[in-house]
């Protein structure tokens, strides 16, 4: 039997179902109204089930109206929907990736990176207007140490070769010899030229930066992302002391019997929940995490997002650590009086074990493109059904970005998980490998039949439960985008289009094309044409360029 489109709950429409309603009379119940209820163009089957009433579609018209729908629609399909009519357009600012130069760009950094493109990516599907902003850790005293480490150990020519790796070769040497006190006096003399402006170190700092954003670029093109504004905290090294004015005139800055300057944040004004905002010496604070050192996220470069981009919400992308950071930084800002604090928003994820690649542990987010790379290259030389494709490596990075991000995206973003390649790049299961597959057959049996616009085709032919299942799902793709908009989580897309492509691939195997009769064959290959116009839209909003070979 077949399995109803639509269920009503005879509980959920009774009046105080506790008491006057029994259990063994809701059957009853659903009987009754099921009797009373009649058919319509719509609903062409009304039934009674223990204690519901069951409603199934006029297949004919379930057909029409979701092929119609995702042929004409697009790339559009579901975003156009109903559900979206109300709400507003907006302007987001989304932080998110935000590297500190000179060193490790770890698997934290390539969690925002990918997490952080899927909301840019939605939003913008959604008619928002995007601004993405890479925060770089371009300032501090770390900076100090680099420029006298560059001039000890530095090569111009590998800087420009290959900034990244050098500046952080350099900073590894040279902070071994951190502890020495002629090198930490050298340090602290570089820095405060930089914060002097004086001409030579600033123009070495900034060949620092310039060249690292460049090859930036360069690898984050790779991952299919891009930023509007690359932004610093050196941006607001005089801004963050404009901030500081502000909170002492306000009244809001408190200093300790030992110097040190705190903004109270408790309710009673207690001091019960503070947060401290400068060093006794006068200097801005860093805080020290086990997994990293930040910057205190400057309030300055909130109140300057605000004057320049005048967003309606702002979202920071970053690992669960800093939900305290951005706890006191919110409530600052409103303390401060910009109510807008209330429409900032802190999207946090859970730290990622055991990313390893062959050659020991991840520094750079190249060494991680690489080993996906290289580790699909190999899965797809032994696959029996690898056919001869244009451009092996290209495909084989497409695929196993798109393991990478499925498997990263598959739980809540805020719960941690052990990585791991083999389960990553399977070829069978829930994988982002298998999504490829899926798409890449189904663009394979397009391009075997013509390729052609389909126009008048009689879809009402498409009466087989695995067509219907197709069709089932291909409707409620609206309500699955309309949830990730909600809590921003990709969890939601990640499993309707792994579902898709299980149903797609059954129906692959009982609904063939070729040899069924040419109305039929025009029917399936239409079905067809429409699961992979939405798994592609689905691939795309989470950051994964679909491929048409494997």
């Amino acid at each position: 039997r077949h399995v109803a489109d639509f269920q009503l709950s005879i509980a959920s429409v009774t009046e105080d179902s506790s008491s006057n309603c029994l259990a063994q009379d809701l059957p009853l119940q659903a009987q009754k109204l099921a009797e009373r209820l009649k058919c319509d163009a719509v609903v062409s089957e009304i039934s009674a089930g223990p204690g519901t009433v069951n409603f199934t579609i006029n297949r004919e018209l379930l057909a029409k109206t979701v092929l119609q729908q995702v042929l004409k629609d697009g790339s559009e399909y579901g975003v156009k929907s109903e559900l979206f009519s109300t709400v507003p357009r907006q302007k987001a600012v989304i932080e998110f990736s935000s590297p500190n130069i000179a060193k490790k760009f770890h698997i934290g950094h390539l969690r925002s990176t990918i997490v952080g493109n899927f909301i840019a990516n939605l939003k913008v599907a959604l008619g928002h207007e995007v601004t993405r902003i890479n925060y770089l850790g371009d300032w501090g005293m770390q900076f100090g140490l680099l420029g006298v480490g560059f001039q000890r150990f530095g090569n111009k020519e590998k800087l420009k070769s290959s900034p990244l790796q050098h500046l952080f070769e350099v900073y590894v040497q040279i902070n071994k010899a951190a502890e020495d006190e002629n090198t930490k006096e050298l340090a602290k003399n570089f820095f405060r030229k930089l914060e002097e402006h004086d001409e030579q170190t600033l123009s070495l700092w900034k060949q620092f930066r310039d060249l690292s954003i460049k090859e930036y670029i360069r690898i984050y093109k790779r991952l299919g992302v891009h930023f509007d504004e690359y932004s610093g905290e050196s941006f607001y090294q005089e801004k963050s002391q404009e901030v500081l004015k502000m909170l002492e005139d306000k009244g809001l800055l408190q200093k300790t019997t030992k110097g040190t300057g705190i903004v109270d944040l408790s309710e009673k004004k207690d001091l019960s929940s503070f947060s401290t905002v400068m060093r006794s010496d006068g200097t801005s604070l860093y805080i020290t995490r086990q997994f990293l050192v930040i910057f205190f996220r400057d309030l300055a470069a909130a109140i300057d997002r605000m004057n320049k981009h005048s967003w309606d919400t702002m979202i920071y992308v970053t690992d669960k650590s800093q939900s305290n950071h951005f706890q006191h930084l919110f409530q600052i800002l409103k303390l401060m009086g910009y109510d807008w604090a209330e429409r900032c928003q802190h999207v946090s994820f859970g730290l990622v074990q055991g990313m390893k690649t062959r050659r020991g542990e991840v520094i750079f987010l190249e060494d991680v493109l690489n080993e996906v790379r290289s580790r699909m290259l190999q899965n797809m030389a032994s696959a029996k059904t690898t056919k001869e494709i244009e451009d092996p490596m290209e495909t084989a990075e497409k695929v196993g970005l798109a393991a990478l991000i499925i498997q990263d995206f598959r739980g809540l973003l805020s719960s941690d998980y052990q990585f791991s390649w083999d389960r990553a790049l399977q070829s069978r299961g829930d994988t982002g490998v298998f999504l490829q597959y899926t798409h890449a057959r189904l663009h394979s049996l397009e391009q075997m039949h013509g390729n052609e616009q389909l126009t008048d085709v009689n879809v009402a032919c498409l009466q087989e439960p695995d067509a219907i299942s197709v069709l089932q799902h291909l409707l409620r793709y609206d309500e699955v985008l309309y949830r990730s908009s909600q809590d921003l989580q990709p969890k939601h897309i990640v499993s309707y289009l792994l579902t898709l492509s299980h149903l797609a691939a059954v129906a692959h195997k009982t609904l063939p094309v070729k040899g069924s009769a040419p109305e039929l064959a025009q029917a399936r290959l239409c079905l067809f044409q429409a699961a992979r116009s939405v798994l592609a839209n689905g691939m795309k909003l989470l950051g994964i360029t679909p491929v048409t070979q494997m």
